[in-house]
């Protein structure tokens, strides 16, 4: 397989997020809406047999030659500074930086043979993210819907009192183009629902959901609330992102009218131990509170690891925000040193608190980034350091994943690269592969079609197979 290697990047941007505030989310309802929804958000719970996916998207895509797919006998240029550990499956061995990893790889299973061929951010964002090859190999918009945004669209039906799909992000970073996961020709109706912010904070809110005493208050007078309403009516550009911004009001109102939808997001409820578990850090509570939703009854939540700092600290001086590693970005080993035991503590986490929970088959887990990075270590200076260090570049010929729930069996290593981790050995395999699996699990077919907007159907995924060793 033949690979084009970007030298440059800039990581992912985003763009102005079209909804502000909670207000005018409103405008579009009538008081009927309200207390319909407000009946259904106190009636509405999880169904006990539903199922739901936990996506922990790590932008910019770890090297899976120090993580998951270590080749200790390989030339220093290639096996870095890090060595192997065993853990408690035979012949499995991780970076020695997760040894709470180590110590229950036998309810998980790590995939090292899934490739594709787009060197890009945006194109590998893409690419993984919808189960197409893009039509552009840059930028970040979709030119087909990504996962979420199908889940959001297949299972519309399902009412919960929360939305179906939810992005999980720090401030700034939580509109749908950053990561490629737009709906889309399905339109923005199916994005994903966001909530910004570090979660670790004592002043952390989730938009919207702070307004439900006011709008307690405003239930207990119609007539204001009317007036209020047809004010924001006559003051709403009806455009073509009204049916979005409908879709979203009906959102918003679940949310503040829910009880359930209140309680999982408030993660207060949760035991000082488990939070503890977690890490008292933005990451450690933004997994938790994906735990929570998924409980609750969403369908998709991403759950996004970036900017890997400790609660007082600020990112080192060789470290970088995403795991777009870099020698321009940073000195990996070193960055790998401070983020790896923040991501052991997090994944460890929410594979033991699965279990815990008793939703290892109800949910599953799959923690990726869009490609792996190459075998081959380079050398550059760095642009915060101005000293010359190692990193390692883009590489969507090989990467490694984990993978756990969905009433899988576990304690595997599906595939294989060889012995420079550069290709896929062993059981090659794509990004449509594992969607194939997620939305089995899920109970979409994924052989079925969706309509475009000129009316085309458009299959959901245009090829791939469910992987064998992920089936319940």
């Amino acid at each position: 397989m033949t690979t084009i290697v970007s030298r440059r990047c800039s990581g992912p941007h985003h763009r102005r997020v079209f909804l502000q505030t909670g207000a005018t989310m409103l405008g579009g309802l009538s008081l009927v809406d309200i207390f319909r929804l407000q009946a259904r958000g106190e009636e509405s719970k999880p169904a006990a047999n539903d199922t739901a996916v936990l996506f922990v998207w790590l932008p910019g895509g770890p090297a899976h030659v120090d993580t998951y797919d270590m080749k200790p006998e390989a030339s220093s240029e290639i096996r870095g500074d890090f060595r192997p550990i065993k853990t408690n499956v035979s012949g499995l061995e991780i970076c020695e930086l997760f040894p709470k990893h180590a110590k229950l790889a036998d309810r998980y299973n790590i995939i090292r043979s899934i490739a594709h061929e787009f060197a890009d951010h945006g194109g590998g964002h893409k690419r993984f993210l919808t189960g197409r090859k893009p039509k552009e190999p840059t930028g970040f918009v979709n030119d087909a819907p990504s996962v979420p945004s199908i889940v959001a669209h297949s299972r519309q039906h399902v009412v919960q009192g929360l939305p179906n799909t939810i992005l999980a992000t720090d401030g700034g970073r939580d509109h749908v183009d950053v990561y490629s996961m737009g709906a889309a020709y399905l339109g923005p109706k199916y994005h994903p629902f966001s909530v910004p912010g570090d979660p670790s904070r004592d002043n952390f809110q989730v938009p919207n959901i702070s307004l439900s005493d006011e709008l307690a208050n405003r239930l207990s007078d119609r007539k204001t609330l009317l007036n209020q309403l047809d004010r924001f009516r006559k003051e709403m550009d009806r455009s073509a992102e009204m049916a979005a911004l409908d879709t979203f009001q009906n959102q918003v109102i679940q949310l503040i009218t829910s009880r359930e939808a209140r309680t999982a997001f408030d993660l207060s409820k949760e035991s000082d131990d488990i939070r503890d578990l977690y890490g008292r850090h933005a990451w450690g509570q933004r997994a938790l509170l994906g735990m929570r939703l998924v409980e609750a009854g969403s369908s998709f939540v991403t759950v996004v690891l970036e900017n890997p700092t400790l609660p007082g600290d600020s990112l080192p001086m060789d470290g970088t925000y995403n795991w777009d590693s870099h020698a321009v970005n940073c000195h990996i080993f070193n960055d790998s040193r401070y983020r790896f035991p923040i991501y052991d503590q997090v994944v460890a986490a929410l594979v033991t608190d699965l279990y815990r929970r008793g939703l290892d088959k109800r949910v599953m887990l799959v923690v990726t980034g869009e490609f792996g990075r190459t075998p081959r270590i380079e050398y550059s200076v760095g642009t915060q350091t101005k000293v010359k260090q190692p990193g390692r570049d883009h590489w969507p010929s090989a990467m490694s994943m984990l993978v756990t729930g969905g009433g899988m069996r576990t304690g595997q290593v599906i595939g294989s690269t060889n012995s420079k981790g550069e290709v896929p050995k062993d059981r090659p395999l794509t990004p449509n592969d594992l969607w194939a699996s997620v939305y089995q699990h899920l109970g979409i077919d994924w052989t079925s079609s969706i309509l475009d907007h000129t009316g085309r159907p458009m299959p959901i995924l245009p090829f791939g197979n469910v992987i064998p060793e992920l089936r319940s």
